[in-house]
């Protein structure tokens, strides 16, 4: 699979697409730009590997800055707040039932994922 030819077909901002699925997990990528919401997922760790860009990543009493190739972990029932000054590309290693706001339903939510 050729993550760029991926990232091409990715259209809208905070918006994951599914690229595979790894035992209980699905891979998926996204485009972020601007500020997320902060919002925790209760039963699930959501890896985050920055493929282009930079993202910070606010905790409630700390940060994770991240640049290309870098990833990290943010444990499951950790409030988080991504936020990408500019655009950036990641790759997400989650589990299949992770909704992308975690325990907030808003605007940003999306409930059904497309595959690429």
């Amino acid at each position: 699979m050729n993550l760029a030819e991926k990232f091409d077909r990715v259209r809208d901002y905070w918006s994951p697409k599914i690229l595979a699925e790894l035992n209980d997990s699905h891979v998926k990528i996204a485009k972020l730009k601007g500020e997320f919401v902060w919002h925790h997922h209760p039963s699930e760790d959501e890896l985050f590997l920055v493929i282009k860009g930079h993202l910070l990543i606010k905790l409630r009493d700390s940060e994770v800055r991240l640049g290309e190739g870098e990833f990290t972990v943010v444990p499951k029932g950790i409030e988080h707040l991504p936020i990408a000054e500019e655009e950036v590309h990641v790759l997400l290693i989650e589990p299949k039932s992770t909704l992308n706001t975690g325990n907030v339903l808003d605007t940003c939510t999306v409930a059904n994922l497309e595959w690429l």
